[in-house]
């Protein structure tokens, strides 16, 4: 066991938090949960304020649901918050505020209380504590408290010394906040420098020595600089890689599908048909549009499938062909229309309706599989600035349900039309949206959600074994209709 850990607080099983929180690290530590290594992880941020910590914390917790990973972001300040009512000034963060340390005491005291029911009881592989986390005494408890949940924990701290970006962090974020909300701008900047001042003084930085025991990523300045310590398994790689690759640079990102196919005309899936000519236009106007629009230094992205290629090439500008943006494999359903796919593959088409993310066409793909796939292209648009991707319905689908941090069960059905090109602007906490239609009409390929009820067959189809299957899958009643459905 590291030496840096020796100073912990020791516990017992089913000890309480609250004494957890207002000890202090004097006695040596007593493990009373194995970490498992399929052990769920606590992400503790550690920073000054204006930092850009609740915005790595979103970030993070968007990605890691995106990829399947089920992770809830725990920021303290919102407890404050519910707690605190009416917020008055600074004054209620100086280190000599006994009333104030006792109320910040309490809140950090229930949002673990929460991070622990989360983890425990409600399916949570992942929880992210934000906070200020400032001193080795409190990241002490923190860790003593998930030694005795058997939690792994990884640290994640972020360092900025450049005014610049502190106090575009301060304007962007800090005053849209409660706090602050019917205060003068110039006041409330005021007021925040003195806030960052109370933490300063007791500001403890993660250090490699000191620290060398701990798990954690420090991030300095937005990224010039990393130091990585002791990563312990694949969900912290994965959470490295990925915060290596983010930045607050503004940019946009415009996510179009290609322009309409013959296949979309006839109202057939998938297959590389090229561009109707409806689809020829909408290549040509959206070639004017993008030149209209200036934008500076555009990256144009597109898959490797003719009607992407068909599109890009009237932009007469350089693209690039990415295999992961193909659409999704339909399988043996390649080239059908739903008709004769639910005509031909009934079982297949029902157990679609019942669960359309990870439902997999056979020799074919889910948008679960999708969303793998994509993940790539993801880390590359996080490192980008200005980019351009035409693709197609489902790829859109997914990019769309990661940037608008959209659950799985919603995903498959959000809606992307033809000849429509989705702006998406990065701000503080999430992302702008807006759609912009270029006016060439176009087929509606959208299928909607089916209705939640009565799950019904034709006795047409009707095949014992398959459903038993749908009904072993299904929540709903199973009906066979003895007429022709």
């Amino acid at each position: 066991m590291p030496s840096s850990w020796n100073s912990f607080p020791k516990y017992k099983e089913g000890g309480s938090l609250s004494a957890l929180l207002s000890s202090s690290p004097t006695s040596g530590v007593m493990l009373v949960k194995i970490c498992m290594t399929n052990c769920p992880t606590l992400i503790v941020t550690v920073g000054l304020p204006a930092r850009g910590k609740t915005y790595i914390s979103k970030k993070l917790t968007r990605y890691l649901n995106w990829i399947g990973v089920p992770t809830k972001e725990f920021n303290v300040g919102q407890y404050r918050r519910k707690c605190v009512k009416t917020y008055k000034s600074f004054e209620f963060f100086r280190p000599d505020n006994e009333e104030g340390l006792k109320i910040r005491r309490q809140c950090a005291l229930a949002a673990l209380g929460d991070v622990q029911r989360y983890l425990r009881d409600e399916g949570g592989q992942v929880a992210v504590f934000d906070a200020t986390n400032t001193t080795r005494e409190r990241r002490g408890t923190i860790m003593s408290f998930a030694q005795q949940n058997g939690y792994k924990v990884f640290f994640v701290e972020s360092v900025c010394e450049d005014p610049d970006v502190i106090a575009e962090n301060i304007v962007q974020v800090k005053l849209s906040s409660p706090d602050y909300i019917h205060c003068d701008t110039d006041k409330a900047v005021e007021d925040f420098m003195k806030r960052i001042k109370c933490y300063e003084n007791s500001y403890e930085p993660l250090d490699e020595i000191l620290d060398g025991g701990l798990s954690f990523i420090k991030i300095m300045d937005v990224g010039r600089r990393y130091l990585v310590n002791r990563v312990q398994d694949h969900i912290q790689s994965r959470i490295v890689y990925y915060l290596m690759n983010i930045h607050i640079t503004p940019r946009s990102i415009y996510l179009c599908r290609h322009g309409e196919s013959d296949l979309n005309v006839k109202g057939r899936i998938g297959g590389d048909s090229g561009l109707s000519v409806r689809g020829k236009e909408f290549a040509e106007c959206l070639g004017k549009f993008i030149r209209d629009q200036s934008i500076n230094e555009l990256k144009v992205w597109t898959s490797q499938m003719k009607r992407t290629i068909q599109t890009a090439e009237a932009l007469s500008v350089p693209y690039e062909q990415w295999k992961a943006l193909n659409e999704i494999d339909a399988g043996v359903c390649e080239e059908m229309t739903y008709e004769e796919i639910q005509e031909n593959y009934p079982l297949e088409f029902a157990l679609r309706d019942q669960d359309k993310y990870r439902y997999r066409y056979p020799k074919g793909e889910s948008y679960e599989d999708l969303v793998q796939r994509l993940e790539p292209v993801i880390m590359e648009l996080e490192r980008q600035e200005n980019v351009l991707v035409i693709c197609h319905q489902a790829v859109m689908r997914c990019l769309l349900a990661y940037f608008l941090d959209k659950p799985a069960e919603e995903l498959p059905y959000l809606k992307c039309p033809l000849h429509t090109v989705l702006k998406l602007t990065p701000v503080a906490y999430g992302c702008k949206i807006e759609y912009i239609s270029l006016n060439v009409e176009a087929v509606d390929t959208h299928r909607a959600k089916p209705e939640v009820g009565t799950f019904r067959v034709s006795s047409g189809m009707l095949n014992l074994s398959w459903c038993l299957q749908i009904k072993k899958m299904s929540s709903r009643p199973l009906v066979v209709d003895l007429c022709h459905y």
